[in-house]
């Protein structure tokens, strides 16, 4: 038989057999589906969140209170330290050679009221320099004064969304707004900003860092960021934060300093075993999909045994039989396949339209693995039955009998 004649074949059976044909096609459509879905999942989480790591910049240092022990892997977000960053750490470092910037932050939740109107919102303490390596733009106002050790006027910077819920229609600028016991003047509103690090930009007040040490009575700073002025510089920077430090904290080295290199790195790598491990789980719909074609081309032999009989009869040798039974599942699994990533491709383009900010797509590596995958496992499993076809004697074959042993 030529290849011409063995699809045509083929396409005749899997269309006389439309049932047996539709459930093997949603079996291994579904897998394909199912792969490409949770590593466009993993792509598009993997995605957002480096590019909430990006925001910093690859020039930025982050400065920790406690000294990471062990090796390896991203180090602690909190530290523990008998000795917390200060202000006037922030300002010896703002001082060394190769930095551009430095930012000192102070993070809590407190709550926020004017003209009757009160609600919980993240607060930030900070200095001018934070705009600046964060990125952050005012569409109305100005930005924050610059590091200052002690407390300066009581001033705050917005979120545009905090701007609509407190003021509404009314002018923001120069209203004050009231933090625990103090009041703070409205000198800037943000621009429209989403997320960043897990906040939500639109809805934070930004503070001087003095202020926000006094309304939170804290000492210590939660962060330092650092900007160096080249990117080529950067360890030498690091190293020479992390000599300062020791030096102002009586010779303990007791802060950790990584760069976004290293968090980027760490974070990547986290995030791309998550992507394979859930391809993996995925994996397993085709490997039923497979256990599902051995059963029904098991019972399909048994249904064609006279057919199988009349092949062997007109000349067909057993490895004909054999090739018409892997083709048969192959066609399937390929046409399935094909038809399931064009499914998901849909389903992710869908998505994409609803979700704006967290983009999914499923990677190269996905598309064609889901597709050899269900076609190798359709082979696989396909072939005890196209072997037990293939050695059906004709005679017994064209009587209806099959034999009770296939060596």
């Amino acid at each position: 038989m030529f290849w011409t004649d063995i699809v045509g074949f083929i396409t005749h059976v899997l269309s006389r057999h439309r049932f047996r044909t539709i459930t093997l096609w949603l079996a291994i459509a579904i897998g394909v589906v199912a792969v490409n879905l949770l590593t466009a999942l993993g792509e598009g989480a993997k995605s957002f969140v480096l590019k909430e790591f990006n925001v910093l910049g690859r020039n930025t240092l982050i400065v920790l209170p406690g000294k990471k022990e062990t090796t390896g892997g991203m180090p602690p977000l909190t530290g523990e330290s008998p000795r917390p960053l200060t202000l006037k750490d922030a300002i010896s470092v703002s001082r060394l050679s190769g930095v551009k910037a430095v930012a000192p932050i102070v993070v809590g939740n407190i709550e926020a009221s004017y003209d009757g109107k009160i609600r919980e919102v993240l607060t930030i303490g900070t200095s001018r320099d934070f705009f600046l390596i964060r990125q952050l733009k005012v569409s109305q106002g100005q930005i924050l004064p610059t590091l200052d050790l002690d407390k300066g006027e009581a001033v705050c910077v917005i979120g545009n969304k905090l701007r609509q819920e407190l003021f509404q229609n009314k002018p923001a600028l120069g209203e004050r707004i009231r933090l625990a016991d103090s009041r703070f003047r409205v000198i800037g509103v943000l621009n429209q900003g989403g997320t960043s690090f897990g906040f939500d930009m639109d809805d934070v007040i930004i503070i001087p860092v003095a202020n926000a040490q006094s309304v939170f009575n804290v000492e210590g700073l939660f962060r330092l960021f650092a900007e160096v002025r080249v990117y080529q510089q950067l360890d030498n920077i690091k190293q020479a934060i992390i000599e300062l430090l020791k030096e102002r904290h009586e010779g303990e080295e007791d802060v950790t300093v990584i760069s976004q290199d290293a968090m980027l790195t760490s974070v990547q790598e986290i995030l791309d075993i998550l992507t394979i491990a859930v391809a993996g789980i995925a994996s397993i719909s085709m490997l039923v999909a497979g256990i599902l074609i051995m059963n029904m081309m098991m019972i399909t032999v048994s249904q064609r045994v006279k057919e199988i009989g009349l092949l062997k009869a007109l000349g067909a040798t057993s490895s004909t039989v054999r090739v018409l039974f892997l083709s048969e599942a192959g066609l399937i699994a390929a046409v399935a396949s094909m038809s399931g990533l064009a499914l998901s491709q849909l389903i992710v383009l869908l998505a994409n339209i609803y979700f704006i900010e967290l983009q999914f797509h499923s990677p190269w590596w996905a598309q064609v693995g889901s597709i050899l995958l269900a076609i190798l496992l359709a082979l696989i499993f396909a072939w005890l039955p196209a072997q037990r076809a293939s050695m059906l004697s004709p005679v017994e074959a064209l009587q209806g009998k099959q034999q009770k042993e296939v060596s």
